[in-house]
C-alpha cells in the first residue's frame, strides 16, 4: 500500500507509490501517442473500461454505466491516495508515516473527444461547475480528510495521461505544505492591517487597470503582479468567500462566462497551449486551530491558470525563484486585446 511520509526538516509529506510504478515512469518518459475516440476509456460506448460511475449527469435517464451521460465522474482507476483503509499514522524512528489514504475522482467533461474546455458553451461550464460543487461538498463530509484540491492537466506536458477533457479531484489526509504557507501569508496579512489581502488585490488592481483582463459582476481575471510563469491569470471571487463550496446558484454562470473567456483568449494568444488549472479552497474545519481561526475572514478561493511554456530549471528547483520572461503586464495587455468575435 502507498504511504504517506513527512519530511522532517521542512514539514512536507511526499507520498510513496510503488504500485504505480514503472508503467507510470514509462508513460511520463513517452511521448502520448494520438487516442481516438475507439480506444478512449472516456469515451461514450466504453463505460467498461473504466471504474463504476459515482454519480452522472444523465439528461436521458439512462441507467448508471451506459451511454447516455453528458457529465461523468468515476474513482481514478490509478489513484494517487486510496479511499479504503484507516490512516494509522506512526513513527518510523526518527520519521513519521502514515497510509496513503485519501480519495481521487475523475470528472469526465463531455462525452466529445474531441471538445476542449474553451469550446464549452455556457450551460455545459454551468453543469461542470455544479458538479465540482456537488463532489467537494460530498468528499468533505469524511473525517478523515482535511483538504481537497481540484485541478485540470491540459496536454501532457502538463501531466495528462488521457487526451479526452477531464478533472481530477484528490482529497488528502493532510493540508498540503503550499496551502499551508499560502494560509499563513493571508493570516498574517489580515492580522497586520485587519484587511483580506485577496479583497485588497482586486481593489488595487482595478484602480491600476494594467495587469486586468477581464471582470463581470462577479469574478475578476488578472495576471498577478509576481506572476511565476508567462500568461499566469487568476480568477477571484469579488465576493468575500474562503470556499468554493459556497458558491450561489447565480454566480455559477457569472463564473461560466470568465472562464470561457480567459481559456479562449489563452488559446487565440498562445495557439492553444497546454496548461493546468487549479482552484484553491479552504481547507476542512473540524476543531481546528491556528491560522483556522481567522480563515472565513482573510482567505478567497480562486482559480490558478498557468499555461506551459517555459520549463523549470536547476535554478528554480534549487532557490523556489521563478523566471518569467514576460511581464504580466504585457500579458495582461495582449489578453486584453483579444478579439473574441
Amino acid at each position: 500500500m502507498s504511504e504517506l511520509r513527512k519530511d522532517p526538516i521542512i514539514w512536507r509529506w511526499i507520498i510513496i507509490a510503488p504500485e504505480r510504478g514503472r508503467t507510470q515512469l514509462l508513460l511520463n518518459s513517452q511521448k502520448m501517442p494520438p487516442q481516438t475516440p475507439e480506444d478512449c476509456p472516456f469515451c461514450p460506448g466504453h463505460e467498461y473500461m473504466t471504474t463504476p460511475e459515482i454519480w452522472a449527469y444523465r439528461p436521458s435517464s439512462s441507467p448508471a454505466n451506459t451511454p447516455g451521460w453528458d457529465i461523468r465522474i468515476i474513482p481514478n482507476k490509478f489513484p494517487v491516495l486510496r479511499i479504503e483503509g484507516d490512516l494509522n499514522r506512526e513513527a518510523d524512528g526518527i520519521y513519521d508515516k502514515m497510509n496513503a489514504i485519501g480519495a481521487n475522482e475523475v470528472i469526465i467533461e463531455t462525452p466529445n473527444h474531441e471538445q476542449r474546455m474553451w469550446q464549452y458553451d455556457i450551460p455545459r461550464f454551468v453543469n461542470l461547475l455544479r458538479a465540482y460543487k456537488n463532489r467537494l461538498e460530498d468528499l468533505q463530509k469524511d473525517p478523515r480528510f482535511r483538504y481537497i484540491l481540484l485541478f485540470k492537466n491540459e496536454g501532457q506536458e502538463a501531466g495528462a495521461m488521457q487526451a479526452h477533457s477531464h478533472t481530477q479531484i484528490v482529497a488528502t489526509p493532510v493540508t498540503p505544505q503550499l496551502v499551508r504557507e499560502i494560509l499563513k501569508g493571508a493570516r498574517d496579512y489580515f492580522i497586520f492591517k485587519e484587511r483580506c489581502i485577496f479583497c485588497d488585490i482586486i481593489n488595487y488592481e482595478k484602480k491600476d487597470g494594467r495587469r486586468v483582463i477581464f471582470e463581470n459582476a462577479d469574478f475578476f481575471a488578472f495576471c498577478p503582479y509576481a506572476s511565476r510563469f508567462p500568461f499566469e491569470t487568476w480568477i477571484l471571487p469579488k465576493r468575500h468567500d474562503p470556499d468554493y463550496q459556497s458558491i450561489k446558484e447565480g454566480e455559477l454562470s457569472s463564473l461560466a462566462e470568465i472562464l470561457q473567456s480567459v481559456l479562449l483568449r489563452l488559446t487565440k494568444a498562445l495557439n492553444d497551449p497546454q496548461y493546468n488549472l487549479v482552484m484553491y479552497t479552504g481547507p476542512v474545519r473540524r476543531l481546528r486551530g491556528g491560522y483556522w481561526q481567522t480563515l472565513d475572514m482573510d482567505f478567497h478561493w480562486h482559480l490558478e491558470i498557468n499555461p506551459r511554456l517555459t520549463k523549470l530549471s536547476g535554478f528554480e528547483w534549487g532557490t523556489g525563484y521563478y523566471i518569467n520572461p514576460t511581464a504580466p503586464e504585457e500579458a495582461a495587455k495582449y489578453l486584453r486585446e483579444i478579439e473574441l468575435g
